[in-house]
């Protein structure tokens, strides 16, 4: 009996698997579906990069323009990662906000590189993609998890812009 348990344990774990289920799919979230036209102009999720570096590099941008920086964990696998990236590009005001008041750093999850070091500083994302919001020395500030910023089959205006807007360092202003 106990055997027959550890086979079927198995065979739902490769059923899981086989099947391309992320956590987001698991903990009840539909996955979104990859969108087919990727001509806009994206930067990928690369699982050759060292997020360390790159994290380095943010806070060096971060601390001489005053901005926060996200990191922006998924991979190229992950549709909702994509629908982001068309998000922002649909949506130019937004990106200018982002682009403005953020320092934007993709992390890449995937199986052929989970970066599993680099994220385990992190709180464990729950789905993908997922944002950890940074000071501009690298501090945490937020873990968020993106499906509440979505709508449909892509992402809510006025709740991405909120979050933004939440998150954005508080600039000094000369009146």
């Amino acid at each position: 009996m106990k055997n027959l348990l550890v086979v079927l344990a198995l065979v739902v774990l490769a059923g899981i698997n086989a099947f391309g289920q992320d956590a987001a799919t698991i903990a009840g979230r539909k996955p979104a579906a990859k969108p087919t036209d990727d001509t806009f102009a994206r930067e990928k999720f690369d699982p050759k990069r060292d997020p360390k570096l790159d994290l380095a590099a943010a806070v060096a941008a971060a601390s001489k323009s005053r901005k926060r920086i996200v990191l922006d964990v998924g991979g190229e696998w992950c549709g909702w990662c994509v629908y982001m990236d068309r998000f922002f590009v649909q949506n130019a005001e937004l990106g200018r906000f982002r682009d403005e008041n953020f320092v934007w750093v993709k992390v890449n999850f995937s199986e052929e590189n989970e970066n599993p070091l680099f994220l385990a500083a992190y709180p464990a994302a729950t789905g993908y993609p997922h944002l950890y919001v940074l000071d501009e020395i690298g501090k945490l500030l937020q873990s968020q998890d993106t499906s509440p910023l979505e709508a449909g089959k892509g992402y809510d205006l006025a709740k991405f812009t909120e979050f933004l807007k939440t998150w954005a360092p508080k600039k000094n202003i000369v009146e």
